[in-house]
């Protein structure tokens, strides 16, 4: 099992697939590299893909203390290191997007090309009290129940109708992937907590930011407002609820690929 260690000790899972642009796939607050698998396919030849499990989910350690966007940040950076990557594409869905946000905001250098996806600018009202209600429904109401809103507010009606087996799974998991408790609720909490909007008027690295008209959880206004923030960045609309990585995978792993074809990298 491929392990990296960060600079506090804590190990990080990764994976690694393909050969040639090295591409850094930071995943959204279900932490875990796997959730890229699907549009993984879709990727072609000459892209080195690397797939993280944020720490506190997936097969990374869960250590106890605080969560924030900017220790992901370091555990991402760490992980570049270690695998020797100078810089990289870098790829964030959702939470992960704002770790993309705030790897470019602090080591530009580390970062050829951005694509943020699904993922906001700043911390507004809506979005506050859209993730203080998932931090209650967790503490009070139980990882299931939580699991429940995350799918209804995720995908679409007609592809949790026709993935309803699958996501049933993911029902009886939940409670086991949730755990500990505790940290689930720190990783919740700390998104309320941070944002880089002040700073993103300063990015210079080709952007692509992707929405999705039909979010419940993330507003595509969010996506134009973070579109807007960063000098030349490039905004796509892909409907399939917010989770469209999954969604619309080949569509998804598509303006991705015309977007890095634009680049000279």
């Amino acid at each position: 099992m491929p392990l990296c260690s960060t600079d506090d000790g804590c190990r990080i899972y990764f994976a690694r697939q393909g050969e040639g642009l090295p591409c850094l796939m930071i995943p959204g607050l279900g932490g875990e590299g796997a959730f890229w698998n699907a549009a993984a396919l879709h990727m072609p030849e000459g892209l080195e893909l690397i797939l993280m499990d944020h720490r506190g989910t997936g097969g990374s350690d869960r250590p106890d203390g605080e969560y924030s966007i900017p220790r992901i940040a370091q555990d991402a950076r760490n992980l570049l290191d270690a695998l020797d990557i100078a810089s990289a594409v870098v790829i964030g869905h959702s939470t992960g997007g704002m770790v993309a946000q705030t790897l470019v905001t602090s080591v530009p250098d580390r970062v050829r090309a951005l694509v943020l996806s699904g993922t906001w600018a700043r911390v507004d009202t809506r979005f506050r009290r859209m993730f203080e209600a998932r931090e209650a429904l967790l503490r009070d109401g139980g990882a299931i129940s939580h699991q429940k809103l995350t799918q209804a507010l995720g995908y679409p009606a007609s592809w949790i109708e026709a993935n309803r087996t699958a996501l049933d799974a993911e029902l009886l998991a939940a409670d086991e992937r949730l755990q500990p408790r505790a940290i689930h609720l720190a990783r919740l909490q700390m998104l309320c907590r941070y944002d880089v909007y002040e700073a993103l008027h300063g990015i210079s690295k080709p952007t692509l930011v992707i929405g999705a008209p039909d979010d419940g959880l993330i507003p595509f206004s969010a996506s134009r407002d973070l579109a807007s923030s960063i000098p030349g960045a490039r905004l796509e609309a892909l409907e399939g609820g917010h989770f469209f990585p999954r969604t619309r995978a080949g569509d998804y792993a598509r303006l991705i690929v015309d977007f890095l074809q634009d680049l000279p990298l």
